[in-house]
């Protein structure tokens, strides 16, 4: 009997499977085409003007360019700062087949060091091969002329010039303009703070001290740009637009660099500083301190051993004396002491008192304050007390009106507090008071504290730029001014008018003094230089002008009660200090000097000669161009 046979597939059933998954297939690709085209479509047309932008910002870059750096005068339009071109060798790597045959070649012709290899080609490594990398820097005339000559054995090498700050007096001014350097990651920290970094895109260097420093914003200048096309590498393929930088404003400064010069030649590299001012402004007209160092050594780049000598110096060149220094006032502060005393009628015009060369505190058992003339003085008024700087007087003075009137008068002379100075380098120094001890010492303010502050010792510190200060507040008779080193600025090469006293910082007056004790003070400085007995005589013996002055002699350290000093027997470095502080001509003023010698001894023997020759140089000089 013959079998059935069963069907092993249908073809119907299959036909209909197929049908379906056909039709949810082509369903499912029109729905992708859709959505493809819906997406075009919001790409092409919605979009259209985001990925425009998107795609010029691949194609389109802003090439920020550094403006030039504003220039530094004198008051006599001698240039102080300028910029020098500087030439350094670069090489495109793009362009050179054999690198280290170029190099070798290089190296036959002009003296390129191990060291200065291994930096470049670290430096090329991370940079693209068609930007230029530096090999060699701050090239001489004699080494780009080598190079010159023999540049077309070397293609992808060239010569290529940049500006450069450069200092033409080294280091006679370094204390007062300062230098740029490179701008490190602090200094864009800042800039970022002070939402300055844009302008700072393309800017290698910044000011880092002095007047650089200070006057930054307006010797900086402002960036400009370019906008440029490039291709997928970044390469540059033109330029789109260009906008030039504005220049940074040239300055004019108050200084006489020849009188500088002559201040600086006159210390002589020993450890002090000295400060002239125009009376009739408080204008600088120099700023010395000494030793100082080359600002250019930074311009480039100083080595760290280099940087450690200078830093580790004994005799800290690095630090400005004439507004960091910090020194006893010493008696320089009698003039200033005497208005004081006279306006508090602490003592008056006719006051007279015996100087048996030492002081006592009343009713004390405590040691007796020395005069530094060990027979004293015999009798004694408020313009003798001047002219022969008597300590007992003031030791007097100063237990009669205590620390706080003290100090109370001496900061309105400018004592304890920044003089204003157009530079961010200076200490305020110290003016005691109560307050002062406790938080410092956290021991109250004792009566035998105060008598050495009489006569500008003890506690009490100042810089050497506060003692002209307050010197330039007696010749003004109470008038307060800030010392200051800007005279005038200049843009597009047109001279803006020279600054008014009014755009000066200026401190609230000394008011109500009465006219006869400013003359007291004054006729006490000027008997200093002119005086039978007046302590520096003998520097200003027969000047062809009259002048005013103070002298002091700051101690370093204290004497015992049986101990007599000698510098012949203690260190250098205990040694006193010299100051003196004076102006002249006393019927018109054209000048204040303030000198601080450090370790140099007396300061009517040791600091009134410089003053004198600083006086004899600005004054006679002046007249002999009047004939």
């Amino acid at each position: 009997m013959l079998r059935k046979r069963t069907q092993i597939r249908d073809y119907q059933a299959e036909a209909r499977l197929f049908s379906s998954r056909a039709i949810v297939a082509f369903v499912g690709i029109v729905v992708m085409m859709g959505l493809l085209v819906a997406n075009l479509y919001n790409i092409q047309i919605n979009q259209y003007q985001d990925y425009k932008t998107r795609s010029n910002d691949n194609r389109i870059k802003v090439v920020p360019i550094a403006p030039n750096r504003g220039l530094i005068y004198d008051r006599n339009g001698n240039l102080l700062a300028e910029n020098r071109p500087v030439f350094s060798l670069e090489v495109i790597p793009e362009k050179v087949k054999d690198m280290d045959a170029t190099i070798a070649g290089l190296q036959q012709i002009l003296e390129i060091t191990p060291d200065q290899v291994e930096r470049f080609n670290k430096e090329r490594r991370r940079t693209r091969r068609f930007k230029s990398v530096p090999i060699l820097s701050q090239l001489n005339q004699e080494e780009v002329a080598k190079f010159s000559v023999q540049q077309h054995k070397f293609p992808g090498v060239s010569v290529n010039a940049s500006l450069k700050r450069y200092y033409p007096y080294g280091d006679v001014l370094t204390h007062v303009i300062g230098y740029v350097s490179r701008i490190n990651d602090r200094d864009i920290q800042r800039l970022i703070r002070e939402e300055k970094d844009a302008n700072y895109q393309a800017t290698r260097d910044i000011g880092k001290l002095g007047i650089e420093r200070f006057y930054e914003d307006m010797l900086h200048g402002t960036a400009g740009y370019q906008e440029v096309e490039v291709n997928s590498r970044g390469r540059i393929i033109r330029i789109l637009k260009y906008v030039p930088p504005k220049p940074g404003k040239d300055i004019v400064l108050n200084l006489d660099i020849n009188l500088q010069m002559y201040i600086h030649e006159l210390l002589a590299g020993r450890r002090g500083s000295a400060v002239v001012l125009d009376p009739k402004d408080n204008g600088v007209l120099a700023m010395v301190s000494s030793p100082s160092y080359d600002p250019n050594a930074f311009v480039h780049g100083i080595s760290s051993k280099a940087y450690s000598a200078l830093l580790n110096n004994k005799d800290r060149p690095l630090v400005n004396r004439a507004t960091l220094g910090i020194y006893p006032p010493a008696s320089t502060i009698k003039p200033m002491m005497a208005v004081a005393a006279l306006q508090e009628e602490v003592v008056t015009p006719y006051t007279v008192r015996n100087d048996p060369g030492y002081w006592k505190i009343p009713n004390s058992k405590t040691k007796p304050f020395r005069d530094w003339l060990r027979w004293g003085h015999g009798k004694v008024d408020i313009i003798k007390s001047i002219e022969e700087s008597v300590d007992t007087f003031y030791y007097q003075i100063a237990y009669d009106m205590g620390i706080d009137r003290i100090s109370h008068w001496m900061m309105m002379f400018g004592f304890g507090d920044y003089t204003g100075i157009d530079i961010h380098e200076e200490s305020k120094a110290n003016m005691p008071t109560r307050d002062w001890k406790m938080a410092r010492h956290r021991t109250p303010w004792y009566q035998g504290d105060t008598i050495p502050v009489g006569i500008g010792q003890g506690y009490w510190t100042a810089t050497p730029m506060q003692i002209a200060k307050a010197t330039s507040v007696v010749v003004n008779r109470g008038k307060v001014i800030a010392p200051h080193l800007l005279r005038a600025t200049i843009e597009n090469g047109d001279a803006f008018s020279n600054r008014s006293l009014s755009e000066v910082e200026t401190y609230p007056p000394i008011e109500g003094v009465k006219e006869r004790y400013w003359d007291i003070a004054i006729e006490g400085m000027r008997l200093v230089n002119h005086g039978k007995k007046g302590t520096a005589r003998r520097s200003f013996y027969k000047t062809p002008y009259m002048s005013a002055g103070k002298s002091g002699t700051a101690q370093v350290f204290g004497l015992g009660e049986n101990e007599e000093y000698n510098a012949d027997e203690i260190a250098e470095h205990l040694r006193d200090h010299a100051l003196f502080t004076g102006f002249a001509p006393i019927e018109d003023p054209e000048l204040i000097v303030t000198v601080v010698l450090e370790n140099a001894g007396g300061g009517s023997s040791n600091g009134a000669p410089v003053v004198r020759k600083v006086f004899d140089h600005v004054i006679l000089k002046d007249k002999e161009a009047d004939k």
